[in-house]
């Protein structure tokens, strides 16, 4: 049976635990497949983590359990340690290439075409961004008899020259959400350049007053200046 988020969504801590098993046969293929110690510092390591999440070991083998019986995650008797690998291209049906797409944005969350070429420079290299765009629409038109689509285009925040995706492994997205937090981000933003604008008015006119004051004592006269020209020195008219 396809993979469906719409019925079965992967957990927060699934989805996590998931994409830092795909990262890591990616970036640290020698370390990989990866024991419970070694997803758990996956998971909550604080780069390129969005949200960054502290989970408990009880917590990872959870998800390790369930995904396993999803066919999505393979435990690996050792002789030491039990270790685990990804089945996700297979479990998921998709592409290598939609595989990391979809593994980055369980990891870093929404991010734009471009973005992703660059955060995959590590997994796979794109030829170009249409090629990114080509994948992500691929996972967007996906067939209902395939389980659907894997991510959606989020609106384009205020202030945003490209529009961000987001995945559905977890389930629907609310994309109000994501441009709501984009304008309050700015907000504050906004309004420290404001601040920073009113002192450094503040402290033009007031060197401009000392000048004045400075050259008056000195009997020179002040050049008065023009719109945003500087204050000429004392001596230089």
């Amino acid at each position: 049976m396809p993979f469906d988020p719409r019925t079965r969504p992967l957990s927060p801590t699934e989805a996590r635990v998931l994409a830092t098993l795909m990262e890591k046969a990616r970036t640290v293929p020698d370390s990989y497949p990866l024991t419970l110690n070694g997803v758990l510092t996956g998971c909550n390591q604080k780069s390129s983590r969005d949200p960054v999440m502290q989970l408990t070991e009880p917590q990872a083998q959870e998800a390790l359990d369930s995904l396993r019986l999803r066919t999505l995650a393979v435990e690996i008797g050792g002789n030491r340690a039990t270790k685990f690998e990804h089945n996700f291209p297979r479990g998921i049906g998709v592409p290598d290439q939609s595989a990391v797409l979809l593994a980055l944005l369980m990891l870093r969350g929404p991010q734009t075409a471009g973005e992703l070429r660059i955060n995959s420079e590590r997994w796979h290299r794109f030829a170009d961004i249409s090629s990114v765009e080509a994948f992500l629409d691929e996972l967007q038109s996906r067939s209902e008899e395939k389980g659907g689509p894997l991510v959606v285009q989020l609106p384009r925040a205020p202030g945003a020259r490209e529009q961000r995706w987001a995945h559905l492994l977890c389930g629907p997205v609310d994309a109000s959400q994501y441009a709501a937090g984009a304008s309050a981000s700015e907000a504050p933003a906004a309004q420290g350049l404001a601040t920073r604008v009113a002192a450094l008015e503040a402290e033009v006119a007031q060197l401009r007053a000392t000048v004045q004051r400075l050259c008056q004592e000195l009997g020179l006269e002040a050049a008065e200046p023009e719109g945003a020209a500087p204050v000429s020195p004392p001596g230089q008219d």
